[in-house]
């Protein structure tokens, strides 16, 4: 596997601390978003990639396997995290994919005060994690709209449907 793509890899906030300092330091925009990313789909490619056209540095918040259990139940998630987040970190596009294990990335997003907070039109602002935080400092809560008819659950039930 490619190297570069495995330096974009962070399994806490203690290890990214130092690059998000430097991009600080670099005047570079900070983009965060986050989701479970559990089968990688157009409709996922279309919002980063949005995402990144917020700023310079776009980070992903990735679910850990631990968190996706919590939010998806038991048979979740397809693909492990080690998996999700390589998928994740070799798009371009992506500057740094930061697994946590809560049930939401509130700690992470306080840890890194992003410029700006990005997730999908199905969320208000006031429901998404971290919200608080970032406009308290100056930052921006945007959300994107979604490709209409593409979900993971979709694609998963599509899938148990052809046995």
């Amino acid at each position: 596997m490619d190297t570069d793509i495995q330096t974009k890899i962070f399994s806490s906030f203690q290890d990214f601390k130092a690059l998000v300092k430097k991009w600080r330091a670099d005047n570079e925009t900070i983009v965060f978003t986050n989701g479970c990313f559990d089968v990688i789909h157009h409709g996922h490619v279309d919002s980063l990639e949005k995402s990144a056209q917020l700023g310079t540095k776009l980070i992903v918040g990735l679910n850990s396997d631990e968190s996706v259990r919590l939010l998806k139940g038991f048979d979740r998630p397809v693909m492990d995290e080690k998996a999700r987040a390589i998928i994740l970190a070799a798009f371009g596009f992506v500057d740094a994919v930061i697994l946590f294990s809560e049930e939401t990335p509130a700690k992470l997003v306080a840890q890194i005060n992003p410029n700006v907070l990005v997730k999908g039109k199905q969320y208000e602002v006031h429901e998404i994690a971290g919200h608080d935080t970032v406009l308290k400092n100056g930052g921006k809560v945007i959300t994107l709209d979604l490709v209409p008819g593409v979900s993971t659950s979709d694609i998963i039930q599509k899938i148990k449907s052809l046995k």
